[in-house]
């Protein structure tokens, strides 16, 4: 049934969803890859649609920015529209030697400095990890298809613009392995093991903040498509 952020009518969506946070990918992800979309929810300009890709159904839907955007539209689709899997697609900032700008991470791991995952579980250190059979798959199909996909610890943050100048702000993470920043995926994480579904984040690089090298926006547009189709392969199979 609609929500206060979602228009949608129950069975509008596909069990399977791609969760850009920019609405207007959402739109071009519809338009450029999937058949037969069609606009399931425009609330607040966070849209959302379902076509199919290879034939099967799937679903993208915008999320907005940040943990507790994404946070809103993934409770409604597990529990209002009854998703099992959820694939953030978007891009993140390359902390590690071991990423390159055009990369893709998959992030087996979200570490947090948001409160939304250190606030719910009293004294303990909840540790947000994708599911492994998605994991799996992804990282088996990207070796296939050539791309260089690199499987490691995400970190999630609720701060764009930090005090600290540079890489500062991210102290002793770069020393434990972090390989990239963007600002969604543990708290996806923790609703799907909250609600018992499946979730995998897959971002391309698109600044690599250790060397200072950014996409151009030719290099942007490939890399995003590398990673949308992954991300479909992945969540029609």
């Amino acid at each position: 049934m609609p929500t206060p952020h979602n228009s949608a009518q129950k069975g509008d969506y596909a069990e399977a969803v791609l969760l850009p946070g920019d609405p207007l990918r959402s739109k071009w992800i519809a338009e450029t890859f999937l058949k037969d979309a069609r606009q399931v929810n425009a609330v607040r300009n966070c849209l959302g649609f379902t076509g199919t890709w290879n034939g099967k159904p799937v679903s993208v839907q915008a999320t907005g920015m940040g943990q507790p955007s994404l946070s809103i539209y993934v409770h409604e689709l597990i529990n209002e529209y009854g998703i099992k899997k959820l694939f953030r697609v978007g891009t993140a900032g390359g902390l590690s030697e071991q990423v390159r700008v055009r990369d893709l991470i998959l992030a087996q791991a979200a570490t947090t400095d948001s409160g939304i995952v250190k606030n719910g579980f009293g004294p303990y250190n909840f540790a947000p990890i994708a599911d492994f059979g998605l994991l799996r798959l992804a990282a088996e199909k990207a070796e296939k298809k050539g791309l260089s996909a690199v499987v490691g610890n995400m970190l999630s943050s609720d701060i764009f613009y930090h005090v600290e100048p540079g890489l500062e702000g991210y102290g002793r993470l770069l020393s434990h392995g972090i390989l990239g920043v963007e600002m969604e995926s543990a708290a996806l994480y923790t609703l799907a093991a909250r609600f018992g579904v499946k979730a995998l984040t897959i971002c391309a690089v698109s600044d690599d903040l250790i060397r200072n090298e950014f996409m151009s926006a030719d290099e942007r547009q490939s890399s995003l498509k590398d990673m949308i189709a992954l991300a479909l392969d992945v969540a029609t199979a």
